[in-house]
């Protein structure tokens, strides 16, 4: 049994406001050029400090309701040891441990295998660092 392993790196600006930002389109034009068909596995992968990855229902308001829920768990004010950056930004550091910088999801005869409402996004609230990478990897 012969196992490919296929890599490309997102480029994403992520704005000056905290976002969920849909991945799914990504990952799936990925998934058509590289997956031919076959089974495996997505794995994708935030290399920053300060963002994660979740699997959520967007557009019916989840999106909105995991960045309010995330300012009640980790608010943006003063009181986290790690300081640089604009006021609570050390919130920010933290926020992987909750929204995992890493995914590892199922891929059948080539196509993404998510639930019926799942989509695979981006969660960024950092506001000082737009710029972002999302590494999807492909292995079967």
């Amino acid at each position: 049994m012969s196992t490919t392993f296929t890599t490309r790196v997102l480029d994403l600006t992520t704005g000056g406001a905290e976002t969920v930002t849909d991945l799914t389109r990504a990952c799936e034009d990925f998934l058509a050029e590289t997956a031919a068909g076959r089974d495996g596995l997505l794995n994708l992968f935030v290399p920053h400090a300060t963002a994660g990855l979740a699997l959520l229902e967007t557009g019916a308001g989840s999106d909105d309701d995991l960045l309010t829920a995330l300012h009640h768990l980790l608010p943006a004010d003063d009181r986290w040891q790690h300081r640089h950056g604009t006021p609570g930004h050390g919130r920010d550091h933290v926020l992987p441990a909750l929204v995992p910088p890493h995914a590892t999801l199922p891929v059948l005869n080539g196509r993404l295998t998510l639930g019926t409402w799942q989509s695979v996004c981006l969660v960024d609230t950092n506001i000082s660092n737009p710029n972002r990478q999302v590494r999807l990897s492909f292995l079967s």
